[in-house]
């Protein structure tokens, strides 16, 4: 999942939901120099990725992209599916999407001086051009695809995806809203079980 999809499934701990979103610029054993709310958020978001990449419905929607984009298949529908999950946000939450980014921001300003450094370049640009909201339109999805195929320098081609996005949008839409049930409870589950270990 991408970066809206992982801050949602945290629940309501600043920490633990900064631990979740910098969870892939984080490597190995070196979560344990993080405090332990963080360290827990990144243990849940490395469950997260494991369940989503193994999950029969996530493969369905990566096999339609895996002809044209290859093992990006998998980056590509974890965006899109941000994308249904901000279109629909009323489904999942009762604060309005803008209010709940918002808080999100200010829960990553407040705590600047312990992201990592790859987060602390990343978090300014992010809030500047306001990315987890744009994951709402397709206009903001293909803006993430085209900073992605930059970062690939062009060889991922990620920026044609919307392509696939448009032509497929009800069978993305579809496949989305079944695993994120799934998703949900499998990620209220592990959570609470984290939060015990941590003594949260």
């Amino acid at each position: 999942m991408n970066f809206l999809a992982h801050i949602y499934l945290s629940g309501n701990n600043k920490l633990l939901t900064i631990g979740n979103f910098v969870a892939d610029g984080i490597r190995g054993r070196n979560y344990k120099t993080y405090p332990k709310e963080m360290q827990a958020g990144i243990l849940l978001h490395r469950e997260i990725d494991t369940f989503t990449d193994a999950h029969p419905t996530f493969r369905q929607s990566t096999k339609r992209l895996h002809e044209n984009y290859g093992h990006y298949s998998g980056v590509i529908v974890d965006i899109f599916y941000d994308h249904f999950l901000a279109k629909n946000w009323e489904n999942y939450s009762p604060k309005p999407l803008n209010k709940f980014i918002e808080d999100f921001y200010q829960s990553l300003n407040e705590n600047f001086d312990i992201l990592p450094s790859r987060f602390k370049h990343l978090t300014p640009i992010m809030i500047e051009g306001n990315w987890l909201l744009s994951y709402a339109t397709i206009d903001g999805i293909q803006l993430v695809l085209n900073g992605m195929n930059k970062r690939t320098k062009g060889k991922s081609k990620m920026n044609e995806a919307t392509n696939e996005l448009r032509a497929f949008y009800s069978e993305f839409e579809e496949e989305f809203t079944a695993f994120f049930k799934e998703l949900i409870a499998f990620s209220k589950i592990r959570r609470t079980e984290i939060e015990k270990q941590f003594s949260i």
